[in-house]
């Protein structure tokens, strides 16, 4: 009982300092409640039934090829640095080349605990998972890069909140989960050799033309400047805009608290817990400004040691502002 893709896994070929090798942690009972068919057929999915689907998808069972790991990454979260946080509640099955030669990260999230689970449990309840699934592909559907939703699966199990809720796994696809955050962790640490290799890789992956450090951080600048200006047009409020939310591709991550707006209110905040209105809507062009002047940072070590590249860092981040504002 599974299912096969044609997996390709370069981020698990990285050095081991980048992830923990980890499988999803197995479910009582895996049920299928949604399935994308036409992003499986994209990422040429072969399987025999839905029960295999979800079996695998729930993580009972690794599909073969497969190369399960977590991420390791940092954050700023509502402005204050984390040094470590980490994909506690998501693992990374690998990566495959899709029919139109695109290459796919796909990730179970909600698996079960992880290196990096900080006391969590490790899963996801069906309320933020159905969210995502339809969220992501609604702006998907409207042409805004984003994360893919591939499958929906219900794990048979509660899990506990302020009080128990059933329990689900979300089947998420992206270009890659490569963030600000994971910069950050080892421009922190003083890793110079890790952050080089990711540099490299996320030029490779992402952005092929660019030259070097600088190259990527005007590239990610661009795309995080249309993306925006994409949100602000449609009245989409990400909610959650830290560093370890903020995508390398430009394409829209986590969809935590998230909302579209039924009225207009320039300052609306869509978290609970954003009580300060630090991503509200109206904020959200400075935040990515700001998200950018992080990555900036954390490249840093690796530019020219000039006071020419330090002002060419900060003209390409000081830029993002009337880019946002034209592209709206």
């Amino acid at each position: 009982m599974t299912i096969t893709a044609p997996f390709d896994n370069s981020y698990a070929a990285l050095p081991e300092g980048f992830f923990s090798r980890i499988n999803p942690t197995p479910v009582a009972n895996p049920r299928l409640l949604a399935f994308n068919e036409p992003l499986a057929s994209s990422l040429g999915l072969e399987f025999a039934t839905k029960d295999d689907l979800a079996f695998v998808l729930g993580g009972n069972e690794l599909p073969v090829g497969a190369d399960p790991l977590a991420q390791l990454y940092a954050g700023h979260q509502f402005g204050s640095y984390n040094p470590q946080l980490g994909d506690g509640r998501a693992i990374l099955l690998g990566e495959v080349v899709d029919r139109s030669g695109k290459r796919r990260d796909i990730q179970l999230k909600g698996s079960g605990r992880t290196p990096y689970s900080r006391g969590g449990d490790g899963r996801a309840w069906l309320g933020p998972v159905l969210r995502e699934y339809v969220v992501s592909e609604a702006m998907h559907a409207l042409g805004i890069p984003t994360t893919r939703a591939l499958a929906a699966v219900a794990t048979g199990e509660d899990v506990y909140r302020e009080t128990a809720l059933p329990g689900a796994v979300l089947t998420r696809v992206a270009s890659s989960h490569l963030r600000v955050g994971t910069f950050q962790v080892y421009a922190h640490r003083g890793e110079i050799e890790n952050l080089r290799l990711l540099t490299q890789y996320a030029i490779e992956r992402h952005y092929p033309d660019a030259d070097g450090p600088m190259g990527l951080l005007r590239a990610v600048c661009d795309r995080q400047a249309d993306l925006i200006a994409s949100w602000m047009s449609v009245g989409f409020i990400h909610g959650v805009m830290n560093t370890d939310n903020c995508a390398i591709s430009g394409e829209t991550i986590d969809y935590g608290p998230c909302a579209f707006m039924d009225a207009f209110h320039v300052n609306r905040v869509f978290s609970s817990i954003d009580r300060q209105g630090r991503y509200a809507f109206s904020n959200q062009p400075q935040i990515a400004v700001w998200n950018m002047a992080q990555l900036a940072t954390a490249l840093l070590p690796l530019l020219e040691n000039s006071d020419a590249a330090l002002a060419e860092a900060t003209q390409i981040v000081h830029a993002m502002s009337d880019q946002i504002e034209t592209a709206w």
